[in-house]
């Protein structure tokens, strides 16, 4: 029996490396992560865009791609032999990007713990929220303009004959009061709160959400927002 025990070990061995090659393999066919050197690569661009970007912000995202994909519960993991950290989204889908000279060699993953085949990781780019709730209408017409003038400059070809619209707020759908006003013009417009998603286009999440138009508007004056946005999105038409 003692001569038997090696080659059992051998073979345990040997099922076991198998069964983790078996476990890279479903995970290749299901899709269930993201390359962090193609995510790092796409993330990068905008850490050296070398035009104004003051007013606008980066994010790794995770968009579902149907509202019946829920983000509830889903995690976002950084996976690899040196590494191995949670990226927290936030209620838009949204996490920091971590730069990682480690993660990047060892070419590490960026793992849902659900099918990917129902999301889609991307960059996102949005305008940055400011802590006193306060945004002058000119800031937001130049961070629109900033978040169209990177798009155009990454490729994406249905910005290229695009033009500034407007701007999107939106709140957590309970327990936040979205009202925004217009302070400093005359006959100001009255924005109406509406349900729909963080972003124009997007399947994720709804929200509630206040639209603010640049041509119905004053070009001075102050937006003061009562409660803090979950993201704010620049508009296109």
């Amino acid at each position: 029996m003692t001569s038997m025990r090696p080659f059992l070990v051998a073979m345990l061995l040997l099922l076991g490396a198998a069964g983790a090659r078996a476990s890279d393999e479903v995970a290749l066919q299901d899709g269930e992560w993201m390359s962090y050197r193609d995510a790092y690569k796409q993330m990068i661009r905008f850490e050296k865009y070398g035009k104004p970007k003051q007013l606008i912000q980066s994010h790794f995202q995770v968009v579902p791609k149907d509202r019946n994909s829920s983000l509830d519960g889903v995690r976002l993991t950084l996976a690899g032999p040196s590494a191995q950290l949670n990226l927290p989204l936030d209620p838009a889908g949204r996490a920091i990007f971590p730069f990682l000279k480690s993660a990047y060699d060892d070419n590490a993953r960026l793992v849902l713990n659900r099918k990917a085949n129902l999301f889609e990781m991307q960059q996102r780019v949005s305008i940055a929220p400011r802590a006193d709730g306060t945004y002058e209408v000119a800031d937001l017409r130049a961070a629109c303009e900033q978040v169209l003038d990177y798009l155009r400059h990454v490729g994406k070809p249905a910005m290229q004959e695009k033009k500034c619209a407007g701007v999107r707020f939106s709140f957590a759908r309970q327990g936040v009061d979205p009202a925004i006003r217009l302070r400093g013009a005359e006959h100001a417009p009255q924005l109406a709160v509406e349900e729909g998603s963080a972003f124009p286009g997007d399947a994720g999440p709804l929200f509630q959400t206040v639209s603010y138009r640049f041509a119905d508007a004053a070009a001075k004056g102050q937006l003061v927002t009562q409660g803090t946005p979950v993201a704010i999105a620049a508009e296109f038409r």
